[in-house]
């Protein structure tokens, strides 16, 4: 059985939560049936998606509204929706049996309850959807567990005074244009050391959950798209349309550094799906999708190539004037990457 649960909540990022924000005072595997070599099973596998908004799709239109779970921004063409149809397209069947990707999810609500913005809403743990006879999990968690909202806040002026990103800087009293040198030294790499402490325990745990209550089940880690690039000249120059740089505020000598940490990151997870590889305790497999390595050419930098919204740029979510940014989310083209990417790995996995 997996370790004890650990007590945790966060925020996520609605079309109703401008007003509701002003009301709150701000202002604001495949183990599935054996077949032949070479060839998919021929019967739908029971499949499992979770994760948090880089699952879920934050800032596509349109979303589903039911309830609380409106305000987990899933989109109805989230990646899940668009891989599955894609491997439908191949002759490989997934029985959806859930999708409970959140916006603003931890590592940490797969096991426990995930608070939401206004007080007493919340969704239950993701782990809940599991079934005995699940196949195939798949879905994206551990950058709000390292707190990358925080990061951002903590290099961005004009960030800090969005109450919609769920999150405070690490250091208010620390100067943004410095973030940089915060994050690398003193105080700010302490924290960042911990946070990724507590990514790995994390990722482990829930690695180790999905074993244990679908223990038949292949475990898809799908890590994060690449946010900043290796030249990044290229995000002194504004997507076209926009007007705002593509990281907003944020000062070109901490790109740099925003990028170390999102490859450590990227790293943590490669790694927790390794060990888990190696688990002979444990039926199923593990697999890890580097969006990462996948993904220099489609930044939040690259124009008309990128796969990210900029920071404050208008993301699909809202009427008229008033949208919440995509606060560096996938778009629609960055989505389509994120499916491909995905249907790629479930197709060789159940190929094996």
């Amino acid at each position: 059985m997996p370790s004890a649960m650990r007590k945790t909540t966060n925020t996520p990022v609605v079309r109703r939560l401008i007003a509701a924000a002003v009301a709150l005072g701000s202002c604001l595997a495949l183990a599935g049936p054996a077949g032949s070599a070479g060839a998919a099973p021929a019967e739908p596998v029971p499949t499992v998606f979770f994760g948090d908004s880089y699952t879920s799709n934050f800032g596509i239109a349109p979303y589903h509204e039911d309830g609380e779970r409106t305000f987990c921004f899933r989109a109805k063409e989230n990646y899940p929706a668009v891989a599955t149809r894609s491997l439908a397209d191949k002759g490989i069947t997934l029985d959806v049996q859930a999708d409970v990707s959140c916006g603003g999810a931890l590592a940490q609500n797969f096991w426990t309850d995930q608070e939401l913005l206004l007080p007493g809403m919340k969704v239950p743990p993701q782990q809940d959807a599991l079934k005995q006879d699940t196949r195939l999990t798949v879905g994206s968690l551990g950058g709000n567990t390292l707190g990358f909202n925080r990061i951002l806040k903590q290099c961005s002026d004009e960030l800090r005074g969005h109450a919609l990103l769920p999150g405070e800087p690490v250091d208010a009293d620390d100067p943004a244009a410095k973030c940089g040198e915060f994050f690398e030294s003193g105080a700010g790499k302490q924290w960042l050391d911990g946070q990724f402490e507590q990514v790995a325990g994390d990722l482990e745990e829930l690695l180790d959950r999905i074993g244990y209550f679908s223990p038949d089940a292949r475990r898809v880690l799908v890590g994060y798209p690449r946010l900043v690039p290796e030249d990044t000249t290229k995000c002194l120059t504004a997507a076209p349309g926009q007007t705002k740089l593509p990281f907003a505020d944020i000062h070109q000598d901490a790109l740099p550094v925003l990028d170390r940490i999102q490859k450590r990151l990227d790293d943590a997870m490669k790694k927790a799906v390794a060990d888990a590889a190696a688990d002979a305790a444990t039926d199923g497999g593990a697999d890890f999708v580097d969006l990462y390595g996948q993904t220099g050419g489609n930044t939040a930098c690259d124009g008309a190539n990128r796969g990210i919204g900029g920071l404050l740029e208008d993301s699909q979510i809202g009427t008229g004037d008033a949208h919440i940014p995509w606060y560096a989310h996938p778009n629609d083209k960055g989505r389509d990457i994120q499916a491909k990417q995905v249907a790629v790995k479930v197709e060789e996995i159940l190929n094996r």
